[in-house]
């Protein structure tokens, strides 16, 4: 627990919500972590206060062992390395942060899967997002993670940090050849607040924005994301995004599903926050309401944490949802 959510929960309040986890599998209507309902404020979004949305966005609540699953994303990737070899670290903008890893597999004209990591908007690396590589490299395509400016190096501007993953998407489409690439079968998948970052790049126009090929992304795979920052900007985190009605809106890829185009899988798991499920149940269905090839996969008992470790294991929700996109097996 942490700040002033943590002083608003008692160890009472934690394991009834923990048992209502257990006993409910999806949590996508009702927050079940919070104050009695004699004691909830003012309603701030649905039926949530301000205690309730907070932690509807605050992942390490349902999941009190993140850390240690964090720290296996380090440890894996490391692990990683040592079967796959070092990757090839290439910039594709003039800034430090502004570079990107690959690793190749050894197919001809193999398929490409670009990686946003999460870390919600304020950490995480290519470095330590390594660990699904070999499940990509093994099937024959190639790898790519993305680093990019965090959030407080970029002022508050999710801005910043969209145009940066889209430049490196880009970079990646332009110079598929030099590591082996098929620029006409490029994937992308993004998980947490890359996920995020994922819904917006998959509704660039990329023909207006980069002079490149409207259809230049041909699947996504968006992995417990969220994709109306209305919600959002009411919680926790605005209190580093610096939230303008502007980048509310443009930073809402569920606001512009006319401009989706590309195949996408969304993923959720049922242990994770409230807010989280509704988010994915909410974007698939809005997208397959407008006629957009769209699919919804929902990981059973997985926490928001092991949503993203999974993609990593070509038998769990999102590795199995990353082949079937790149029809791999």
């Amino acid at each position: 627990m942490q700040g002033s959510i943590g002083k608003q929960f008692s160890r009472r309040t934690i394991l009834g919500g923990a048992a209502a986890m257990a006993a409910t599998p999806a949590l996508a209507q009702e927050c079940r972590v919070g104050p009695a309902p004699h004691e909830k404020g003012s309603r701030v979004w649905m039926d949530m206060d301000q205690v309730e949305l907070d932690a509807a966005y605050d992942q390490d609540i349902y999941a009190p062992l993140a850390n240690q699953v964090r720290k296996r994303y380090a440890s894996m990737s490391e692990a990683t390395r040592g079967h796959l070899g070092q990757p090839r670290r290439e910039s594709y903008g003039p800034t430090e942060v502004e570079k990107l890893d690959i690793y190749p597999t050894k197919r001809p004209g193999a398929p490409i899967f670009v990686y946003i990591h999460g870390g919600q908007w304020l950490f995480g690396t290519a470095k330590a997002s390594a660990y699904p590589a070999e499940l990509f490299v093994n099937a024959g395509a190639h790898y790519v993670a993305l680093d990019f400016v965090a959030i407080k190096e970029a002022e508050g501007d999710l801005r910043v940090m969209a145009d940066q993953v889209r430049r490196g998407i880009a970079w990646v489409y332009k110079n598929a050849k030099s590591f082996g690439g098929n620029a006409d079968r490029l994937y992308i998948g993004g998980f947490s607040s890359g996920a995020h970052l994922c819904g917006v790049v998959l509704v660039t126009d990329w023909q207006k924005d980069f002079g490149l090929p409207a259809d230049m992304v041909k699947g996504g795979l968006c992995m417990s994301g969220m994709y109306d920052m209305k919600p959002v900007r009411l919680s926790k985190r605005s209190s580093y995004i610096k939230f303008t009605d502007e980048m509310e809106q443009v930073m809402s890829s569920q606001r512009y599903l006319d401009r989706l185009s590309a195949k996408t899988i969304v993923t959720y798991g049922t242990n994770e926050t409230p807010e989280f499920q509704r988010q994915s149940q909410d974007f698939a269905a809005a997208a397959k309401s407008a006629g957009k090839p769209v699919e919804l996969i929902v990981g059973a008992d997985f926490n928001h944490f092991e949503m993203g470790e999974c993609l990593g294991n070509p038998y769990a929700p999102n590795g199995r949802a990353a082949l079937a996109l790149m029809q791999l097996s």
